[in-house]
Formats: structure tokens, sequence, C-alpha cells
């Protein structure tokens, strides 16, 4: 069975010296369109549009020093420690998520105290945006021939040949499309239905939707960290069940709350 080869190089223009990595360039993209999301709500709630810069700068620092701490620690901490300077080199790749989404919430509770808004109000919006954030990431991925699926025979396997001639499981590809269908579903969520009104409701779906897509394409997916090779979970199954955990009551909460008052 003939099946797709991918070989893209990873640096998507190359003038005079100066490289602009796809990676780099689709993390910019994600950044850029999870901004217009946050802004076209706070022009439908009438709130502080100019304060978003501030909201932007945060979440930037928070979701790269959160997912690239979270990369070096609980994925390859051996080859990190062995090589401090590699920490910093983020266009290699290597940006966790559970650490990225840890590092976004940490910054936006840094600016509610500063804009004195309600936290999970915040973070339901915020999840809205997150969704499309993470599928411009896993595309990042793709085209930087990382984060490999196993190999199979399915008609759909792609070849990445930077890596190998093995048929693999487009697990980059997986993970955007959920993301992206995450992304559609919660703005319709937001956009046509009460759920918005109950705080913590919206944020704890994204949790639930988005890690238990991930728990469920990781059993299809290299693991990524070494020490887990004997694991029945892999590392990034593990570090999503709290997530999961979480996103369940904080949307099992708002509707239980109502039939106690009730």
């Amino acid at each position: 069975m003939d099946h797709f080869v991918w070989n893209v190089d990873p640096v998507l223009i190359s003038f005079m010296g100066l490289k602009v990595h796809w990676y780099g360039a689709l993390f910019a993209t994600a950044i850029a369109c999870g901004f217009q999301v946050m802004k076209r709500i706070y022009i439908k709630e009438k709130l502080p549009v100019e304060s978003l810069d501030n909201l932007l700068m945060y979440c930037v620092i928070g979701i790269i020093v959160g997912a690239r701490l979270a990369h070096v620690i609980f994925y390859d901490p051996a080859y990190y420690f062995s090589n401090p300077l590699k920490i910093f080199a983020i266009w290699e790749g290597g940006l966790a998520s559970h650490g990225g989404g840890l590092g976004a919430i940490l910054a936006l509770y840094y600016y509610r105290r500063k804009m004195d808004m309600p936290f999970l109000f915040l973070l339901d919006r915020l999840a809205i945006a997150t969704a499309i954030f993470g599928f411009f990431v896993r595309m990042a991925n793709f085209m930087n021939s990382e984060i490999l699926g196993l190999p199979t025979n399915v008609p759909w396997a792609i070849i990445f040949e930077r890596i190998d001639m093995l048929p693999r499981h487009p697990a980059q590809l997986y993970e955007a499309f959920a993301y992206l269908a995450i992304f559609i579903g919660l703005w319709a969520i937001y956009k046509y239905t009460e759920m918005k009104q109950k705080e913590g409701a919206i944020f704890g779906l994204f949790l639930v939707l988005v890690f238990s897509a991930r728990f469920a394409i990781e059993f299809v997916k290299v693991k990524q960290a070494a020490y887990a090779e004997g694991m029945t979970l892999s590392a990034g199954q593990w570090l999503s069940v709290p997530f999961l955990i979480v996103g369940v009551v904080l949307l099992v909460m708002p509707y239980l709350h109502k039939k106690v008052k009730a």
C-alpha cells in the first residue's frame, strides 16, 4: 500500500541568514487567532478591549515558560539537564500542553487581580481562544515532523521521511482537528446557549473535551518520555488525569448548585 510521504523543511523562509521556522510562524498565528477570538468576546460583552494587550503579554509568557518547563521536567529531563542551554531552544520544538495550560491559568489569575474580574468568568472565555490556539500548535508539530504516531498500515497513514520510512498515525493531525472541532463547539455554545452564565462550566467542558481527546490519542502516539516505555499509560495520559477531574468538577458544580438553591 502506498502512503503519503511528508518531508517538509522545518524552515519556512530563509533570507540573508535570517530563518523563519514553520513552528515559529504557526505559533505566532496561534497567538494572533486567540487574540482575535478574545477581542470579539470583549467587544460583544462590552469589556475593556485595551486591556487585552496585557492579557496577551501575560498569557504568551505563561504559556511558553510553562510549556517549556513541563516538557523539560516531564518528558526529557535527562537530556535537558545534561544540555541546559537547550532548554531555551524552543524553535526546535518541545512544548508540553499541560504546562502551557497551567502557565496560561497563572497568567490569567495575575491579569484578573489587576482587572478585578471574576476568575472563572475569564477562564470560560479564554478556553475558547485556547482551543484554536491548540489547533495551530499541533499543526506546527506536524510541520516539524514531531510528536509522532505509532507505525500503522491504515490507509491514511503518513511516512515522515525526515524520521524514517515507516507509515505512522498522523497523531498531530488527530489532535489538531480535535482541537479545531472543540473550538467550533465551544464558540457555538458560548454564542447560542446560556452555559456562559454558569461560571466555570465552559472551562470545565473545555478541560473534559481537550484532555479526553489527548488521553485517547496518546494510545496511537510514540511515548515521548523514555521512562514511560514500560508503563501502560504514557506520561501525557497521567498528566491529563488531573485536568479531566478538575474539568468534570467545574462542569457539574454550577448545575448541582442550581439544584441545591431550588
